[in-house]
């Protein structure tokens, strides 16, 4: 074969190397953009949250002091008891040291609570040794919330969902659970593919394979228990080695 046609063949492979490099690239960083617009997005509702409550308190505390006058200790109660819960679901959603995954936190208890569904968040840990970027972390929790979300919608009676975010020596341990129905054995290993869902609806069966993804490109771990009376994903990813 002729030297300069090899060497023209040669230039031809390593520009569509360079294009499909290019290619990944430009998916990898719109992804990383669309997600950081997003926890952008929460971190101003989560700003706005607050400064509403900071407005609110001076009011509520007029109107506590005026109760209190008056005796009317029964309605005290009853008036203080939504404050204090909206209080304590703030107070929970802000106890990491990442900005993006606590705001993305008070977005979904929005989004919960706007489904009937009581939604606890136990945090334990601070984050501060995490290794996974934040902005992949924020994917991948997020995905699961929307995941126990899903899984309760048609459910009747009380919907209960929970994350614990927890540490180990080595790991950090975010689990999420739901009282929803149980995840079948023989789609255990199913759900992680891309397109499988037990739903029929349009735009189901992508989150899990998101989360899947993620934890493979960073080294971490998925585990799922499912009972009749809750299923769990429990996610670990290391901490990061210190020097």
């Amino acid at each position: 074969m002729d030297i300069s046609l090899l060497f023209c063949l040669g230039v031809v492979i390593i520009l569509m190397a360079c294009l499909i490099w290019i290619l990944t690239l430009h998916q990898k960083l719109r992804r990383r953009y669309e997600t950081l617009a997003e926890s952008h997005n929460s971190i101003q509702e989560l700003n706005g949250r607050l400064r509403s409550q900071r407005h609110d308190y001076l009011n509520h505390l007029q109107v506590v002091y005026g109760m209190l006058e008056l005796g009317e200790y029964k309605e005290l109660y009853d008036y203080l008891a939504p404050i204090y819960k909206d209080m304590m679901k703030v107070g929970k959603a802000i106890r990491t040291s990442i900005p993006a995954v606590n705001a993305l936190l008070m977005a979904k208890m929005g989004t919960a609570e706007a489904e009937n569904i009581d939604f606890y968040v136990e945090v334990k840990s601070d984050l501060k040794k995490l290794k996974i970027e934040p902005w992949e972390l924020c994917k991948v929790l997020s995905n699961l919330i929307d995941n126990a979300i899903t899984a309760l919608k048609e459910k009747e009676g009380d919907k209960k969902m929970a994350l614990d975010i927890n540490e180990e020596r080595d790991f950090y341990v975010f689990v999420v659970s739901d009282n929803g129905p149980p995840v079948l054995e023989e789609h255990k290993s199913l759900i992680f593919r891309q397109g499988f869902s037990t739903k029929q609806e349009e735009g189901h069966g992508m989150g899990l394979y998101i989360v899947a993804g993620i934890l493979k490109e960073n080294g971490g771990s998925i585990q799922v228990d499912s009972k009749e009376e809750e299923t769990s994903f429990t996610v670990k990813f290391a901490k990061e080695v210190e020097a």
